[in-house]
């Protein structure tokens, strides 16, 4: 049995300098844990009044390799309370012990010292996970009791519990009842100021918000009495919060000493957010008076967040407890909330006064450059790299405010633009009064401004175009602050993000910029890269905008500069790393697309393989260098210039080639990165073919790899680059025989094999890609293998579950119906495969996938080849039954089928002959190509209520599905039947590739196909073609009459 005097002196040993008897001592310390009275001697002692809260405090404290400081007693727990815990280690304490725990860490939840109460929390929350409710039902009514006292200590303790245990040890049906217990108790917390805290009246509202997320998540299976919830509990809060936010901000940051009061603002714009976001009906009400509160909120702390942050007059005050309090924690949520607001389209009127102008200028102030970013992107270029990319992690005011720009643009478009203009005008004009007047600040506001706009270039310039299309005047003058504001920003090295905002600002509005004053900044900014004596800052910022120049540029005007260009970004390959390497990387591939690289020299591509392999080698795990350096490879592979592509091969292969045959098991990422690079080689080689020897070099570590590989990564490259190797230069994988004779066929082909035993079905289309090329280009070699191919790709349909697993194996059979119906058939037809016939599970399987194909050619094969089987007439296929439409039956009709109704109430189909089926998917096929109308819907339609607001769209925007008339029409248009126009040609899906894109099949006008097919068959009643039609619904029918009868 431990005593509490053996566990004190052990813990006290711990905190020993001497570094033998802290370690005989955390030894020892773990022996007594395996007893059950540790546990309640460390609960004890935690509360002991006569400890001295130095030493109460560290007994709570395990040092770790994880954690500075973790809590012991909370150690305890997870190891040795329950087997719910997976770092359960045994010796669990029985039960009578459990409650005498459970009972003192309850009690600690009022203890005087914040530490304690806030540890204890921490502790009981662990408990609660396990063993509430079966072990420990009285726990909820105890806290709750705690919250209903009159002591701030027993409610600041309880409510650091409710904020975990809300979080994640609710169920569905506990939620409800504890919410109307537990929501009167936090409110009345709430408006208690006098006696609680800012923290714990925060935390109120925190729990507020966990509630909210928790009835969002049940309304679907308690619909009634959520909505209840809602309407009586939300009006409350929100009044409350109406109240709190219409109190003054500068109350909680003037004249005191810390900024707790922030904290509950903070949690009311989170809150706000959140019910935006799960119930928008019950806050539309509301709308106008948060958003009003919001501005006034930006425009009262701008001030406060100019002094601490832009001057950094005064360090920032420190909070009452340990987690620090920083203006931008509220000044994020409040712009996040205005711009889910404005996402929306809610509160149209609030937008239209001068709150738009205000709440605009309020943005451009807050996305200033505070000190600390200044200090931080001045040494780090890392840093300073990742502020500026549209997908940052690094989440922050100026990322939040360019969010909510972006919103007010798109919501409306040219109202917004013309306050960017005006606010533009008078921050050029303040900055440069600020700038006489000898003020050293005065550029902030102006790399603002200019990084406000420039988010939204692509958006404004839309705008622009628009306006002028409509013969109205531009919104914004980006020509003036082009010619007459930027070129006087450039040469000013002494403020260098000021200078670098000058670069990228010209260069995101690149389309915008005459072809002379476009030479005159990509001079500059070339002249700034090789500036010995300028600095991270604005190095990077030219380099960017070269970026963007080359991005968006007029090739003639960045012609003359690109060898410069390229040989100045070499010295940057070897000395950046992470985020700038990665932006001088993509630098780089841009420049090597100008003129599709034909003003490169062998010298130079020489060099610039030798940098992207030693980039490889560093970096040969990163997938995102990864996909530059093979962009890169196959520009520079793929350039016209002559004996560059030889060059880079000879360089290149080899090295890779080696890489792929030393790659060990455990470094699969160096063999599949590897595979990777030889692809972009192939990609970019001529049309003439990989050039002597490259196939030969590579095949035998290649296969030797993809023959070893389990690793999916390195199977799927593979597999890709093999298909590339088809498509550029079959002839050279036919042609190379290894020592034993066997031949690249050969290899593919076991290879294949592999990949239809493996019940990994994640390789999906790539194996379908694979054997569409070997059949499309090898021709007669296949032939010998075709049976048995075929046979393992019909045994593979039967265990396949994959949409896309299932289309690489049906497509090919597809492809060869098209080409070779009748000996495809016919080996099917004496094909058995567990007792089923080939072409019993080919048919099957293809009738019930075929309108889930992805990509445009795939498709259209297939509908080719339903076509040919059709009209093969074979006994077969007319006698074959198939899976037809769905049996609609009086308790599913106008339900919505969840996954949990379709379980107990599975669907259930007619059976159909083959015939009947395939007319009926090709009838679909020729309908979507045509006209708007679509196929009823079995039964009558109907509304499910939702919270989505639409009530308060306008008639035209109910008629259109939330749209404007204009804008739905464009939607339609976008989209159109299956994502795209069927007949849309020059629309083809990015997943087929050159040769699909020019297979006379994607050219073919397949509507007047399908047309003519019918006719014909309607003609010569193709396959009893009349008696076939009988069986089609009435909608079918009569769209195949009127494509018969040409109406």
């Amino acid at each position: 049995m431990v005593s509490i005097s053996q566990i004190a002196e052990c813990l006290s040993s711990t905190l020993s300098p001497n570094t033998n008897i802290r370690i005989a001592a955390e030894l020892k310390l773990a022996e007594y844990l395996v007893s059950p009275d540790a546990g309640l001697a460390l609960s004890q002692l935690v509360l002991s009044q006569q400890t001295e809260i130095s030493l109460r405090i560290p007994y709570l404290n395990f040092i770790s390799n994880q954690h500075s400081a973790t809590i012991i007693l909370r150690k305890y727990v997870t190891e040795r309370w329950s087997p719910v815990f997976p770092t359960f280690r045994g010796s669990a304490p029985p039960v009578e012990i459990k409650s005498q725990i459970r009972l003192a860490v309850f009690h600690g939840l009022s203890d005087p010292d914040r530490k304690i109460r806030t540890l204890c929390a921490h502790v009981l929350s662990s408990m609660a996970h396990c063993d509430w409710p079966d072990e420990y039902p009285e726990l909820l009514k105890s806290l709750i009791g705690l919250l209903s006292s009159n002591s701030p200590e027993s409610v600041h303790g309880a409510m650091q519990v409710f904020t975990e245990f809300i979080k994640s040890d609710l169920t569905e049906d506990q939620i409800l009842p504890v919410l109307r217990e537990l929501l009167p108790v936090l409110l009345a917390i709430l408006g208690s100021p006098e006696a609680h805290t800012a923290p714990t009246r925060a935390r109120t509202v925190s729990v507020f918000r966990q509630c909210i997320t928790a009835l969002f998540m049940v309304k679907d299976q308690h619909p009634q009495a959520v909505k209840e919830a809602i309407a009586s509990v939300l009006p409350v809060w929100l009044e409350a919060f109406k109240v709190l936010l219409n109190m003054d901000p500068q109350q909680d940051v003037a004249n005191t000493g810390n900024w707790d009061g922030l904290t509950v603002r903070t949690q009311i714009f989170k809150t706000l957010d959140t019910v935006h976001t799960s119930f928008p009906r019950a806050l539309t009400p509301y709308l106008r008076d948060f958003l009003t509160s919001s501005l006034n909120h930006l425009q009262a702390l701008y001030p406060t967040f100019n002094h601490y942050y832009l001057s950094s007059i005064d360090s920032i005050p420190r909070s009452s407890e340990d987690e620090s309090i920083e203006l931008p924690q509220l000044i994020c949520p409040i712009t996040d909330f205005v711009a889910a607001v404005t996402r929306g389209g809610k509160a149209k009127d609030w937008f239209e006064t001068e709150n738009l102008t205000n709440l605009i200028l309020a943005v451009f102030n807050f996305v200033q450059m505070t000190n600390e970013d200044e200090d931080t992107w001045t040494t780090n270029a890392n840093a300073f790299v990742a502020q500026e990319e549209d997908e940052t992690l690094t989440y922050s005011i100026r990322v939040a405010g360019f969010d909510l720009l972006g919103c007010l643009v798109d919501r409306t478009p040219a109202q917004t633009v013309t306050q960017f203009q005006s606010t533009i005008q008078h921050v050029v004009q303040s900055s440069q009064q600020s700038r006489d007047s000898g003020n050293n600040d005065w550029w902030r506001p102006l790399e603002a401004a200019l990084a406000a706009i420039g988010s939204q270039a692509e958006a404004i310039m839309d705008c622009i175009e628009d306006e002028q299309d409509s013969g109205r005047a531009k919104p914004i003058d980006i020509e003036h602050l082009l010619s007459d504001v930027i070129p006087s920003l450039l040469g000013l090295s002494e403020f260098p993000f000021l200078q670098g905002r000058g670069f990228v600002f010209a260069s995101q509005y690149t389309k915008l910029l005459p072809l002379q004053l476009s030479g005159r900044y990509l001079d500059a900014a070339v002249q700034v890269i090789e500036a010995t004596e300028a600095g991270i800052p604005v190095k990077i910022s030219a380099v960017k905008a070269i970026h963007n120049f080359c991005q968006g540029g007029d090739d003639s005007a960045l012609t003359p500069f690109v060898v410069r260009i390229t040989k100045d970004l070499g010295p940057f390959l070897m000395m950046t790393s992470d985020d700038t390497l990665s932006l001088v990387l993509e630098t780089l591939s841009v420049v090597l697309e100008v003129e599709q690289g034909k003003w490169l020299t062998v010298e130079l591509a020489d060099t610039l393989v030798l940098a992207v392999l030693d980039i490889w080698h560093k970096n040969n795990k990163d997938p995102i260098f990864l996909s530059i350096l093979t962009d890169i490879l196959e520009s520079l592979a793929s350039s016209s210039v002559p004996g560059l592509y030889e060059t880079v091969v000879k360089q290149a292969l080899p090295a890779l080639n080696n890489a792929l045959g030393s790659a060990t098991t455990q470094e699969s990422w160096i063999a599949s990165s590897a595979i990777e690079l030889v692809s972009s080689l192939v990609k970019g080689s001529p049309d003439g073919g990989l050039g002597d020897g490259f196939f030969a070099l590579i095949a035998p570590n290649l296969f030797k790899c993809l023959g070893e590989a389990e690793d999916r990564d390195i199977l799927q490259n593979g597999i890709a680059c093999l298909t590339l190797v088809i498509r550029k230069d079959c002839n050279q994988l036919i042609s190379w025989r290894d020592a034993e004779g066997r031949s690249g066929l050969d290899y593919v082909l076991k290879l294949v094999a592999k990949l239809l035993e493996n019940q990994d079905e994640s390789g999906g289309l790539v194996i379908g890609d694979l054997i569409i090329h070997l059949l499309r280009r090898a021709g007669e070699a296949v032939l010998p293998v075709l049976p048995q191919l075929l046979q393992a790709m019909v045994a593979r349909m039967m265990t396949a579950k994959t949409a896309t697993f299932l289309q690489s194996l049906i497509i090919p059979f597809a492809f060869l119906v098209n080409h070779q119906r009748d000996t495809v058939l016919s080996l099917l037809e004496t094909t058995t495969v567990q007792n089923r016939s080939g072409l019993d599970v080919l048919i099957q399987t293809w009738c019930e996938n075929a309108e889930t194909f992805q990509g445009f050619w795939p498709a259209r094969i297939s509908t080719m080849g339903l076509s040919q089987l059709f009209a093969a007439e074979r006994p077969s296929l007319q006698n074959l039954m198939v899976k037809g439409d769905i049996i609609v039956k009086p308790e599913t009709k106008n339900v919505i089928m969840t996954r949990s109704r379709t379980k107990t109430t599975p669907h259930e189909f007619t059976s159909i002959p083959f015939p009947v089926k395939a007319l009926k998917i090709l009838l679909r096929d020729v309908h979507s190509g045509g006209e708007a109308a679509t196929f009823a819907a079995q039964g009558d339609t109907y509304d499910v209520d939702s919270d989505d607001g639409d009530e308060d769209w306008t008639e035209e925007e109910k008629a259109n599905q939330g749209f404007k008339e204009d804008e739905f029409a464009f939607l339609s248009e976008m989209i159109g039947p299956k994502g795209m126009a069927f007949d849309n040609d020059d629309v083809l899906d990015e997943s087929d590739d050159e040769d699909l894109k020019n297979d006379p099949i994607s050219q073919m006008d397949m509507q007047a196909h399908l047309v003519s097919f019918f006719r014909e068959c309607a003609a010569r009643n193709t396959g009893n073609f009349a008696a076939v039609v009988e069986q089609l619904s009435a909608e079918e029918m009569v769209v195949i009459r009127q494509a018969v009868k040409g109406q």
